[in-house]
């Protein structure tokens, strides 16, 4: 019976971290006070597996580091929900991404191809079709739709204003992704369609990697992130077509369990995908 992962006794340093920002965060570290082991989940880490070896050589060599294991987010996202198992998850927020690791512990990823080339189903894919069915209706392309005054109230411009304020921002995904529950709160059928469109989006993703890791059904499945808050208007309709292909589960933990979790045991189905190194203090 697997169990939730604990931290009991551990001293977690919560940062955001791609590779290429390595220097700030074991600036951070280096100041702890007491030996430890570290354990790091980067973006980039699965892509770039030599620049992952390099990262846990150098956090080796931070005084009181007793040992290292790097591996990516996405596998330390995907330890923290089932715990080490074999399975799918499938973390929606502002993007979405599907993971899957197999008996053998081979790692598969389905989209999380960002904003521009993917991401489909997800918080900011949601907010943008919401946007643009809004700006639709305000041009007449489309059929009327209580997102146009949505808009309005939640952004506080008008519809002609949206272009610019959303150009003005860093991450205008982020920033229509604030718009998905309002989306899915609206009594409305043009959001009502929306929101099928991106379950049945989600769903292809699921069965994408359910079908590339050749896992038989029912796959040991787990949904995470912020947007499985906007409840049944998304996951009713999601799980509809996903039933008769997944075990559902509740997550076992989040990314800094999962991290804790690669740390402690080397022998999760998931070793193979840890770089592991002992510190030389």
């Amino acid at each position: 019976m697997r169990k939730r992962p604990v931290r009991r006794g551990w001293r977690t340093v919560r940062v955001s971290m791609r590779l290429s920002e390595r220097s700030a965060v074991i600036d951070q570290i280096a100041a702890l006070p007491t030996t430890f082991t570290l354990s790091v989940g980067a973006a980039g880490a699965a892509s770039a597996p030599d620049a992952a070896a390099a990262l846990a050589r150098r956090l080796a060599e931070i005084p009181g580091a007793d040992a290292v294991a790097v591996t990516s987010d996405a596998v330390s996202a995907h330890a923290g929900a089932l715990g080490g198992s074999p399975g799918v998850v499938l973390a929606i927020g502002t993007g979405a991404v599907a993971t899957a690791v197999d008996e053998a512990g081979r790692f598969i990823r389905v989209d999380g191809w960002g904003p521009q080339l993917g991401d489909e189903g997800s918080g900011g894919w949601i907010g943008l079709e919401g946007l643009r069915a809004a700006l639709r209706a305000h041009d007449g392309r489309g059929p009327r739709t209580i997102l146009t005054e949505k808009v309005r109230e939640h952004y506080g411009i008008e519809l002609d204003a949206l272009p610019k304020y959303l150009g003005e921002h860093d991450n205008p995904a982020l920033v229509a992704a604030e718009f998905a529950p309002v989306v899915a709160a609206a009594v409305d059928d043009t959001a009502a369609a929306i929101m099928v469109a991106a379950a049945r989006a989600l769903a292809r993703t699921v069965f994408a990697v359910i079908e590339r890791s050749g896992i038989r059904p029912p796959v040991p499945y787990v949904i995470t992130g912020g947007l499985a808050k906007l409840g049944a208007p998304l996951l009713e309709p999601l799980d509809n077509q996903i039933v008769h292909a997944i075990d559902g589960r509740d997550p076992l933990g989040d990314p800094i369990d999962g991290a804790a979790l690669l740390a402690l045991d080397p022998t999760t189905v998931l070793e193979a995908l840890v770089t592991r190194i002992s510190g030389i203090y």
